[in-house]
């Protein structure tokens, strides 16, 4: 899947981020009022306040206009910050039945495991995208995205007590790498993620890949495993702090130097938490039995140039031509079909077995789980430090690029951990260097 497709399709799909279009909503009311879009043509400026200025000054109807903006922005995000803290304080009391008021101004939010420092993240992504300058484009869906990885980032780096980040877990697909394609050693992500490793930071990659052979993880990853392995900075423990979760929540694999693929299997007996151990093999059989004549009936209705392909864990339909490029109205429509079907059947309303049913972009998959159960495992497997605990959810990172699409399969993670939302590996990359900036200030 193409980022043009994930950024400007997504945008106009019938699953909108609530609270984001909503935050936008309200940055809305002042870009209207102070945007000042006729100060452009006012050069030089003519105004009886502000005097007239020679050609090749700054415009002081301009800056005048930004400076207003980005003090009402600022404003604005200060309050959702403070309407944040609010609901915060609700989710952690018991006894209170009453909902926030961010509950009932967003019915759809969620649970969160920190604070946001809104306005702090503004003003850094102001400084990077020039928000408060802009005349004519109103703060978009993208700039607030941005906003709250950027806050996401400061609050989980910051010098409160339990905040410190202990695993970042990742999206294979236009998260790491293209859609389809592998980490190779020359990609940009490679030292950003050994620069986590070498901070003592676990990392889980968590796809939706389902292989059940450490070489086909390793053909898709093979740039950082090797990177890990002939490494002379790393030291033993913190070269085994990789682990990878594939098919969702179905397959774990950690680094093992030793290994032919720099990979090994690790024993579902051995990572399985007690709710997936009351995963019943009947049940999830006939879940996928389900699924299957569900996307069979999707191919003869949609007249879809695919075939259906059955894994343990897994069902879906994939191209019948590798070539061939399946329309993403197409795909979505499977989803949504599917992912209904399901919740109406007798498998699904009975819920005893939790699924995923998403798109791939150029293939939709049935898998059982989901990725919130593909971080909850990272999460158990590598432990707190200080506890031996499971690492909590305001100590863990999720990196990913489904969000808000039909079957967005890391919006899920945002139950159990903090989450930052990008949309290309580029995005990644920044972050990552946004991310290591702040640890460096810390540090210090």
């Amino acid at each position: 899947m193409t980022t043009r497709y994930r950024v400007e399709y997504a945008l106009k799909t019938h699953r909108r981020d609530q609270f984001i279009e909503w935050i936008k909503g309200l940055l809305a009311v002042p870009f209207v009022l102070y945007s000042q879009p006729h100060g452009v043509f006012e050069y030089p400026p003519s105004s009886p306040e502000l005097g007239t200025s020679p050609p090749g000054s700054p415009n002081p109807v301009l800056i005048k206009a930004r400076e207003e903006a980005h003090r009402r922005y600022a404003e604005i995000l200060h309050d959702v910050e403070l309407m944040i803290d609010d609901h915060i304080a609700h989710q952690n009391d018991p006894d209170n039945p009453f909902p926030s008021k961010l509950k009932l101004l967003v019915p759809s939010i969620g649970p969160f495991f920190t604070r946001l420092p809104l306005e702090a993240a503004f003003k850094f992504q102001d400084r990077k995208r020039y928000i408060s300058s802009r005349r004519f484009v109103s703060p978009s869906f993208n700039d607030v995205r941005l906003i709250l990885n950027s806050a996401q980032l400061i609050s989980v780096t910051s010098t409160t007590p339990g905040s410190t980040l202990q695993l970042a877990t990742f999206d294979g697909d236009v998260t790491l790498y293209d859609d389809g394609q592998s980490l190779e050693p020359t990609s940009p992500v490679i030292p950003r993620l050994m620069d986590l490793l070498r901070k003592n930071i676990k990392i889980g990659i968590v796809t939706a890949a389902g292989y059940t052979s450490a070489d086909r993880y390793y053909a898709r990853l093979h740039g950082l495993l090797d990177c890990i392995a002939t490494s002379a900075d790393l030291t033993p423990t913190q070269k085994r702090s990789v682990i990878i979760m594939g098919g969702e929540a179905n397959y774990l694999f950690q680094f093992d130097p030793a290994s032919a693929h720099l990979l090994s299997p690790v024993p579902r007996s051995e990572w399985l938490t007690p709710e997936m151990l009351l995963w019943d093999d009947r049940d999830i059989a006939q879940l996928l039995d389900i699924a299957e004549t569900a996307l069979a009936d999707c191919i003869k209705t949609l007249n879809l140039p695919a075939v259906l392909m059955r894994k343990d864990r897994a069902v879906g339909i994939i191209p019948s031509d590798p070539a061939i490029r399946i329309p993403r109205e197409s795909l979505e429509e499977t989803v949504l079909c599917v992912q209904k079907i399901l919740e109406l059947s007798s498998a699904g309303r009975n819920k005893k077995v939790p699924f995923c049913a998403f798109n791939g972009g150029n293939d939709v998959f049935v898998d059982i789980g989901d990725k919130s159960w593909g971080v909850t495992v990272c999460q158990r497997w590598f432990k707190d430090a200080e506890t031996g605990r499971p690492i909590k959810g305001e100590n863990t990172l999720h990196v990913g690029d489904q969000f808000l699409s039909a079957g967005a399969n890391d919006f899920r993670a945002r139950s159990v951990g903090t989450t930052a939302w990008i949309a290309s590996p580029a995005e990644t990359v920044e972050l990552l260097d946004e991310l290591g900036e702040l640890m460096g200030k810390k540090m210090s």
